[in-house]
This record gives C-alpha cells, structure tokens and sequence, in this order.
C-alpha cells in the first residue's frame, strides 16, 4: 500500500513538474542536488558533525575530501531526484492520456 502512493502525481505536483522538466536537467542537477543538498551536507558534515579543526587549526585534507564527497553525492542526489521524478510524470502522463 505504501508504494502505491508513490506511483502517482497530485495535480500539483503534476503541474510544477510540467514547469520543471522544460528548464535544463543540468540546471536542476546543480540547483538541486548540489547546492540545495550537497552544500548544506558539506558544511554540517565537515564543520559539525566531523570537526574539521584539531589542535593546530583547520584539517585541509579533511575539507578537501568531505567536498569532493558531497559534490559527487549533490551530483547523485540531484541526478537520482531527476530521474524518479520524470519516471513517475511519464507514468502519470500515459494515465492521463489513457482514460
């Protein structure tokens, strides 16, 4: 039952994903799933979950991995959000047409 609903788009949903697809995935990616996700992931993972600083000041290798991490999970994530949501419009859009 739980998966059931996640077949389907409400209208609005529906409606600003019609809005959404037409700009650039690659727009989306970036807006979305690197800064939206990935940035905010960053900061609170490297600065305060995992302290960044020791005893001498900033750790720069552990900045520099956590970064590039979190930009290949933004990436990911945005890319992921992408493709779920266009698969489920697509089956919401051949619904809509068959009835």
């Amino acid at each position: 039952m739980f998966l059931k609903g996640l077949v389907y788009m409400k209208e609005k949903d529906f409606d600003e994903w019609s809005k959404t697809r037409k700009e650039s995935k690659v727009s989306y990616i970036l807006l979305n799933g690197l800064l939206a996700w990935g940035l905010p992931m960053f900061i609170a993972m490297t600065f305060f979950v995992n302290d960044a600083f020791d005893e001498s000041g900033l750790i720069l290798s552990h900045v520099v991995i956590n970064a590039v991490a979190w930009t290949i999970g933004g990436l990911l994530f945005g890319a992921c959000t992408w493709y779920f949501t266009e698969r489920k419009y697509k089956k919401e859009l051949t619904k809509r047409t068959e009835t």
